[in-house]
């Protein structure tokens, strides 16, 4: 009989996306959640950049078991909907590598972030077969939203515009706020108590006037809510991105929906220095953005596995070859559709 705790668990791990301006409760609400997980095993991504550290070290002193402080991760570099290539797609291959593997992975983006861009970045060709958006969580500051700012500190927000010298859309408040809620599936009202009855009810008018669809909004005070309320809602809300208009539809620069991909097997390779030459050519003048794999180096008994993120291309020698293992090269090339051309590929890597 076969051993079933050995059999690899090829369902998609479901994630969350938490939207939302700066100060508008988007720690608080999963500092909730890792401490009522329910038995789950989480995983974070905090790309909060305008509060460099802070955001990461309250989650981590929340972390527990079933979300230990390996399963936190901060991305620091910028706005996570610009930085998709670099941060988000290795971040979240690294969590889904974990053993054990996270049972549901929690994004806590930028308040300055364009929704729709990461959803469009869920298609991308390494992780679209492992992962699921279970659904996209709009927190909303429910004073802020009634007095037409969105945004409870704004002094805080341009601080963290002028944080990310990498931004590339300068996109109104308003503009960012109905992108938010466009994208979700359930908007979360936060600080009610605040607000009062009047700008509860003033900020729940604008977001049914602004929202394209209808979608739920629950109040919630301190992040306190039901795990079961918010986890679980199964949107694949990947697959329904044309249903999430965007002001930034059409433009370029948020463009990732269109990764492809391409794999060149070769043979020994003589030199590693000069694969790591090749493949940093293919990043500054072919557009590749990711490259992973591994190389049979002639005369060496480990494999080479080698890992590239834009002209940032590392490797190290992670095993031995195994008796009766073919001992070839296997590159895994990713690049936008526009970019990928198996023939220029494989022509700069074999030489």
């Amino acid at each position: 009989m076969s051993d079933l705790s050995k059999v690899p668990d090829l369902s998609k791990v479901p994630v969350t996306i938490v939207t939302g301006f700066l100060g508008a409760g988007k720690t608080t609400l999963i500092s909730h959640l890792i401490r009522n997980a329910g038995g789950r095993r989480l995983a974070v991504v905090v790309n909060e950049f305008g509060t460099l550290g802070v955001d990461g070290d309250i989650l981590k002193s929340c972390a527990i078991p079933d979300c230990p402080e390996d399963n936190i991760v901060e991305l620091a570099n910028g706005c996570i909907c610009c930085t998709v290539a670099d941060d988000f797609i290795p971040t979240v291959e690294h969590l889904l590598a974990l053993d054990p593997r996270p049972d549901h992975i929690l994004i806590e983006t930028s308040g300055l972030a364009l929704p729709k861009p990461l959803l469009k970045a869920f298609d991308w060709p390494a992780i679209r077969s492992r992962i699921t958006v279970d659904g996209v969580l709009a927190l909303a500051d429910a004073e802020a939203v009634a007095a037409g700012r969105f945004a409870p500190d704004l002094a805080a927000i341009e601080a963290q515009r002028a944080a990310d010298p990498g931004i590339d859309h300068e996109t109104p408040l308003a503009e960012v706020f109905e992108d938010q809620l466009a994208c979700a599936d359930m908007v979360l009202l936060t600080k009610v108590d605040l607000a009062g009855a009047e700008g509860v009810a003033a900020a729940r008018a604008v977001i049914t006037a602004q929202a394209p669809r209808p979608v739920p909004v629950i109040e919630l005070t301190e992040g306190v809510i039901d795990p079961h309320l918010i986890l679980g809602l199964n949107a694949a809300a990947e697959d329904d991105i044309a249903a999430r208009p965007s002001h930034h539809d059409g433009e370029d620069e948020h463009e990732h929906e269109d990764f492809d991909s391409v794999v060149v097997e070769l043979g020994e390779i003589a030199d590693p220095a000069d694969l790591t030459r090749r493949i940093e050519t293919l990043a500054r003048e072919h557009g590749v953005l990711r490259v992973k794999g591994y190389a049979a180096v002639a005369g060496k008994p480990m494999r080479l596995l080698v890992q590239a993120v834009g002209a940032r291309a590392r490797s190290h020698y992670d095993r031995m070859w195994r008796p009766g293992e073919a001992r070839a090269t296997s590159l895994v090339v990713i690049a936008e559709h526009d970019h990928i051309d198996p023939v220029m590929i494989r022509a700069v890597l074999q030489g």
